[in-house]
């Protein structure tokens, strides 16, 4: 290779609380190339990052700048070389336009005030260097996801970046608007840009990198070129081969007793007329272009939203609309889309967002238990492999999906027999899907059932024992397994429900 770094993580090394997470790492961002970051959660992908935006300092090792030895204090020093980061969650005010957030720090101004006319001008510069043709003065809380993302990118494009650092950008994003994020890439790549990029997702890999770092445990482990086939990425990551990605083990003769019916189930707007029953050990997947009413629907039977008509009935006991704790009492748990929004209690421990549900059930003449969830709590993370200091933490310090594991420990302690579960693997790493695989896996052999939402159509054919399609709003088909084909899913989803015989 001829071109030398941008920047360089030279040999660095860093420490929380006498516990080492990154040991003697090295990695190189080129001008006009992707270096891809690979490595499960809490491998310290996320740590490594921080250190080239300026968050965290390395207790060792060096950080090279165009080949020079360079402290990055703050996150301002680092843009000030030349170092954008987009984080997994937008760093963006809703409540400001396009142009406002383009800008933010840097606003322009003439005689003491803000330069209006300015200030467009360079978000509006900054805008068409990505392609993205919205109005700067639209509040950024009125653009989808993949918009949001896109004013990030023009956000760290104005400042002149050279180095940009894109963490899990497709997470949120559909297919159709990851392509649009890859072209953008691609013409970025043209502009002599370099790029370090994390994502969980093996097939885009290939698609969009250069080269692969892979981290394990903190350690560096290879780089190996972007073409590398997803088994070997997969043995470098996770330390052994991953033979089924989907192992699901239904039961042969699944139980004929009904363990969730939803009936008719209608909310204005939302969704309209939706009928379907769980049996014991049963998956039920459910599938659906993005709006289509699936995260409405889950949402609903779980409690967290009220509804119009209808009834929600777990094991022949019907549930009050709109009421959490019921839900949660008749064996009902939700580990919802948007775990860190309205899953956990992000500064609260992790001991704490475990024993959440089962706070007051467990209390002795109402008084909390905490010894007893404590111990409950422990036990659990065993379990699941939570990777943690301690269990007194904050559940904020770790890693995606070590704190979905969480969200699903709530409910094994709960002893939940019915789990909804909206996007339960996004932001998961292929190692850690497996074990959430498992862990269904083990629900449903124990008589428990399970409805699960998923954008990923793989993870929806291969965990599914039923899938149930949905289309603006309403049911478009049912598909067994045997039937479930990614044509035949994506056929219902996007078909006219109301041409359907």
């Amino acid at each position: 290779m001829t071109a030398h770094p941008l920047v360089t993580l030279q040999n660095v090394t860093k420490s929380f609380d006498h516990v080492t997470v990154i040991h003697d790492v090295t990695v190189n961002v080129y001008p006009g190339q992707v270096q891809v970051l690979l490595g499960e959660n809490g491998a310290g992908k996320s740590t490594l990052i921080k250190m080239v935006a300026g968050v965290y300092q390395p207790d060792g090792g060096q950080i090279l700048v165009d080949g020079t030895e360079t402290t990055l204090p703050t996150t301002r020093d680092a843009e000030r070389h030349g170092i954008a980061t987009i984080h997994q969650e937008l760093n963006l005010v809703a409540s400001l336009s396009v142009a406002e957030n383009v800008m933010l720090g840097r606003t322009p101004t003439r005689f003491g005030m803000v330069d209006r006319t300015e200030l467009r001008r360079q978000a509006r510069a900054a805008m068409a260097l990505i392609g993205l043709d919205v109005d700067v003065d639209t509040m950024v809380g009125d653009l989808g996801i993949a918009q949001q993302q896109l004013v990030e990118i023009a956000k760290a494009l104005s400042i002149d970046a050279r180095v940009l650092i894109l963490d899990e950008p497709t997470a949120a994003l559909t297919r159709h608007e990851t392509q649009a994020l890859f072209a953008v890439m691609a013409d970025l790549r043209q502009r002599g840009v370099g790029m370090l990029f994390i994502s969980h997702h093996l097939d885009e890999i290939a698609e969009v990198g250069d080269t692969v770092t892979v981290i394990r445990d903190g350690h560096f482990i290879a780089e190996v070129p972007a073409s590398t086939s997803e088994d070997e990425l997969v043995q470098l990551m996770v330390g052994r081969s991953i033979d089924d990605q989907f192992p699901r083990r239904a039961d042969e003769s699944p139980a004929l007793t009904e363990v969730l019916a939803v009936s008719h189930l209608s909310s204005a707007g939302r969704f309209d007329d939706i009928s379907f029953t769980v049996r014991a050990g049963e998956v039920v997947g459910i599938a659906g272009l993005v709006g289509a009413g699936r995260t409405e629907v889950v949402r609903a039977i779980a409690g967290a939203d009220r509804y119009d008509s209808g009834t929600v009935t777990v094991r022949g006991a019907q549930l009050p609309r709109g009421d959490v704790q019921a839900a949660i009492r008749a064996g009902v748990g939700h580990v919802p889309e948007d775990r860190k929004g309205q899953g956990l209690v992000l500064d609260a421990s992790v001991n704490d967002n475990l024993g959440y549900a089962t706070l007051s059930s467990s209390a002795r003449f109402g008084l909390a238990d905490f010894t007893g969830q404590r111990r409950r709590a422990e036990a659990v993370s065993e379990t699941l492999r939570i990777r943690m200091n301690t269990i007194e933490q904050p559940i904020r310090s770790l890693s995606g999906g070590n704190q979905q594991k969480a969200v699903f420990g709530r409910w094994i302690i709960a002893a939940s027999t019915v789990l909804l579960l909206d996007e339960p693997t996004r932001g998961v790493d292929v190692g850690a899907k497996v074990e959430i695989y498992e862990l269904m896996n083990s629900i449903t052999a124990a008589g428990g059932a399970i409805v699960m939402v998923s954008s990923e159509l793989p993870e929806i054919l291969g965990m599914s024992d039923r899938i149930l399609v949905m289309r603006d709003g309403r049911l478009a088909g049912e598909l067994s397994a045997a039937d479930a084909t990614q044509d035949a899913v994506m056929t219902l989803a996007a078909r006219d429900v109301a041409t359907q015989t």
